[in-house]
């Protein structure tokens, strides 16, 4: 539970199903950690929130202390995957080495049957398999967050809130006087929640950005940057570099401290390679699998062709070209509303 309308809203949902309920909250760090000053933000209101959630619901509560692991699994890759020129998904690190492995031992510790979380996805049963299904509100639609889960964790994973609107659980929450009914939905990234990543980077590793060259795609400086960690691939705005036509940002050489700009067409690419690749619809991709994929989380699925390279590798092939393939976000594979599997671009 993050104190959060979600959260408590499965709370809520479940005690009214008749599961024995018991709320787990995760503290996952402090504000000094992350370099914020204020005294609101993210830890003890919302530890707080979801405490007081589970007195109105007769539930017990728990917090558990996970920054050592949160700061081993998902800050210090988040530091490092922009270090490497890349652009992390910390959420989805989050989930698969912190969250899911962390609440799915509490849940045994406390005897608990299943691990439910706020989630705006389902989990169906196929024979002997466990699927994730897309959940109804499409706006809200969480399964991208969630293709990291194994077969052990979807057994026993429940997501109420998977057949409902985000409006329809806010009114849920009005309607029973719950603290956080009208809390606004939490940042993506909680631990850099002013979007200042450069801000962040700088606190967290002691030094700042080094400036280095623009190039255009003949190597010809055109401009300074400041800082190849500050831009990502796609980019076109904040630039400061005067050209006749529109420049995005096509390559990074981390190594040389450079970024490469060019015309819009160098950003659009119909081939991809991904690792660390978790497959939830099949034990591995025997044959040429024409599906749809996602290349973030906000962006439309598209056809495309996968094939397994290895044990834990695909390539996919796009239809069309995709703008902006960034390598360190994570690819996610459709098969109509079943997430089939995904892994981290390369």
């Amino acid at each position: 539970m993050s104190g959060g309308v979600d959260s408590s809203a499965a709370a809520l949902l479940l005690t009214e199903q008749g599961y024995q309920v018991v709320g787990v909250t995760l503290h996952l760090y402090d504000n000094e950690t992350v370099g914020l000053n204020s005294r609101t933000c993210c830890s003890l209101e919302d530890v707080t929130d979801a405490r007081r959630t589970c007195w109105s619901l007769g539930c017990r509560h728990y917090t558990l202390n996970r920054k050592d692991l949160f700061l081993k699994e998902v800050i210090e890759p988040f530091v490092a995957t922009y270090q490497r020129g890349n652009t992390p998904n910390p959420c989805i690190d989050c989930n698969r080495e912190v969250k899911f492995p962390v609440l799915y031992r509490a849940m045994q510790e406390l005897g608990g049957q299943v691990l439910a979380t706020g989630h705006y996805a389902q989990v169906e049963r196929s024979g002997d398999r466990f699927l994730l299904k897309k959940g109804k509100d499409e706006k809200k639609d969480q399964s991208y967050m969630l293709y990291t889960l194994s077969q052990q964790q979807l057994a026993h994973t429940v997501l109420p809130l998977g057949g409902f609107t985000k409006d329809e659980i806010r009114q849920i929450a009005l309607e029973h006087n719950l603290t956080s009914a009208e809390k606004p939905d939490s940042q993506d990234i909680c631990f850099v929640p002013d979007g200042d990543y450069m801000g962040f980077l700088a606190r967290h590793t002691g030094q700042e950005s080094e400036p280095g060259p623009f190039l255009d795609p003949e190597g010809k400086q055109i401009g300074t940057h400041r800082g190849y960690m500050g831009y990502t691939i796609g980019q076109r705005r904040g630039l400061g570099v005067p050209a006749a036509s529109r420049l995005y940002v096509y390559e990074k050489d981390p190594e040389h401290n450079i970024v490469r700009l060019g015309e819009e067409r160098r950003i659009y690419s119909r081939e991809l390679d991904a690792g660390r690749v978790n497959l939830i619809g099949m034990d591995s991709i025997r044959q040429p699998l024409h599906i749809k994929a996602k290349i973030r989380y906000h962006h439309p699925e598209q056809p495309c062709t996968v094939v397994q390279t290895g044990p834990d590798t695909i390539h996919v092939t796009f239809d069309e070209p995709q703008r902006a393939i960034a390598p360190g976000q994570s690819l996610v594979l459709y098969d109509g509303a079943y997430v089939l599997g995904g892994g981290v671009i390369l």
